[in-house]
């Protein structure tokens, strides 16, 4: 791979705080939102969307972990990709995810994903309150939870499933915040 067209793809959207691609746990996770803090306060980005990067960061960090059905000797590795940069035209911080998943979880993942996409900001909070209040996919792989959390956080969501061989796709979701968000 020629290492500049790397540096100038990540580079072409303005500023890169962390590209990441490889095996994942939690520990690294830690470790990875830990810089994250760092470049935001280098950066001087605002607390709320600070905090909205580090809280979707996490949760696609977690989902890559639970889904990933990367093949290796010993089974299956939670290994991926994930990027969290921002925009200069755009104004907007993008963070990005891929990973392999089964055509099952696809099947389990893209509904809920479809859903929380069509609704408004105000029926996302209804429907996380309603999953925090019954238990209902509390703490459960593939509750969907997580994407409610994650579309409550961002101003866009974006995703594509895809296929690699019979059973198994490239699993690509873009969240999207713009900076004007409040502080």
């Amino acid at each position: 791979m020629d290492i500049n067209k790397l540096d100038t793809l990540l580079s072409s959207d303005g500023i890169v705080f962390l590209t990441y691609g490889g095996f994942l746990s939690q520990a690294l996770i830690v470790g990875m939102t830990e810089a994250l803090e760092k470049e935001a306060q280098v950066n001087d980005v605002s607390l709320k969307v600070s905090t909205n990067i580090f809280t979707i960061f996490i949760e696609l960090a977690q989902n890559m972990m639970n889904y990933s059905k990367q093949k290796s000797k010993e089974g299956f590795d939670p290994k991926g990709l994930i990027v969290v940069g921002y925009n200069n035209t755009k104004n907007e911080y993008y963070i990005l995810s891929r990973n392999v998943i089964s055509a099952l979880d696809k099947e389990k993942i893209e509904p809920k994903l479809k859903e929380v996409q069509a609704l408004d900001k105000e029926s996302l909070k209804n429907l996380y309150r309603e999953l925090r209040k019954s238990s209902r996919g509390k703490h459960e792989k593939g509750a969907g939870i997580g994407f409610i959390e994650i579309a409550r956080r961002c101003d866009a969501i974006e995703f594509t499933f895809s296929p690699i061989e019979e059973n198994s796709y490239f699993f690509v979701i873009k969240t999207i915040i713009h900076n004007t968000q409040e502080s």
